[in-house]
């Protein structure tokens, strides 16, 4: 979930100390493989990676490592404060890298997907290579005492379908842009406040409540790995209630395939002028209002759908989806 979002009128100085950060000599290379000029950052760990290790990274879950977007994301004050208290890859390096055994391989730029993956999960969800008496606290980047059992408590909460997440193979990113909804249904006495949450794979992402609306406008912006079997992405609506379960407030299956197959067809989008490449078409069989086309808008491949939300009495949602490639 992206809950802590920028607010509007938020002073530049503290991306600038974001930025700064990232122009420091150590942080221009993945903390986890050495790739030159990394874009992510695991903010409530404190280092800074490159996409194929966010991938991996991503799959830990949140509660281990909180991936953004150096570029792409909105970065909340403490997740900005948390990054400079760490102080960037080499100093976490210097915690978290403290006990690689001798003889041990660190992954390099160009390794693959199951040796990045096990490394990362020894590196920060199993924690081999700490002192013994130490351990980094999720969320908070600070070193607190604990006993080796209950490290091992921690990292065995982890749940078996995260663990079956980290060794998959990601092909790209996907960039979802929740726009608005219209006509919502009625779950309260006269509104609803609704939300939306987006699930592609292991993957969940929720949008913010939006009290007593039932036109609301989101305008949200959400990253997802793609993984190399990524099926459909599936959206829900719901109402929020305070004391009772939320109710249902209609959902949509979105197929990936005529943008992920049109993107990785045409390779490098930056190559080529404003086009359409690809086109999902309406029918009985899905919630699209009308067909949704797959153009290359500004070098980027970008698609817009308008969904007619499925089992319910009425209600229509807005998305842009962008891919993202695995080199950008």
């Amino acid at each position: 979930m992206n809950n802590y979002r920028m607010e509007l009128g938020r002073p530049a100085s503290s991306r600038r100390r974001l930025r700064d950060l990232l122009l420091q000599s150590d942080n221009r290379f993945c903390a986890d493989c050495n790739a030159p000029d990394p874009k992510w950052a695991s903010a409530n760990i404190g280092v800074f990676v490159c996409l194929k290790c966010c991938g991996v990274h991503r799959s830990l879950g949140t509660h281990i490592s909180k991936v953004l977007s150096v570029t792409l994301d909105d970065w909340s004050e403490d997740e900005i404060e948390a990054m400079m208290e760490v102080g960037g890859n080499a100093s976490a390096n210097s915690i978290y890298e403290a006990y690689i055994p001798e003889g041990y391989t660190k992954p390099g730029p160009d390794a693959g997907h199951e040796q990045r993956a096990k490394f990362i999960r020894s590196k920060y969800e199993f924690q081999e290579f700490l002192k013994p008496s130490l351990r980094i606290v999720s969320g908070k980047s600070s070193l607190q005492s604990s006993s080796a059992k209950s490290v091992m408590d921690s990292c065995n909460s982890t749940s078996s379908s995260q663990r079956m997440e980290g060794m998959v193979e990601f092909i790209g990113m996907l960039k979802v842009k929740v726009i608005k909804g219209t006509n919502l249904a009625i779950r309260d006495i006269k509104s609803s406040d609704p939300y939306v949450v987006l699930s592609l794979g292991q993957q969940t992402v929720q949008t913010t409540i939006m009290k007593s609306n039932l036109n609301p406008v989101w305008n949200e912006e959400y990253m997802l790995s793609v993984p190399e079997h990524y099926g459909q992405m599936k959206l829900k609506v719901f109402d929020h209630d305070t004391f009772s379960s939320d109710d249902i407030m209609g959902e949509a299956d979105i197929d990936l395939q005529s943008l992920i197959t049109s993107a990785m067809a045409f390779g490098d989008a930056g190559m080529f002028g404003d086009m359409q490449i690809g086109k999902w078409l309406k029918s009985d069989d899905n919630a699209l209002i009308e067909d949704s086309t797959v153009n290359i808008i500004d070098g980027k491949v970008k698609q817009i759908m308008s969904l007619k939300l499925q089992n319910v009495e009425s209600g229509e949602l807005d998305l842009e989806l962008e891919w993202i490639p695995l080199d950008q």
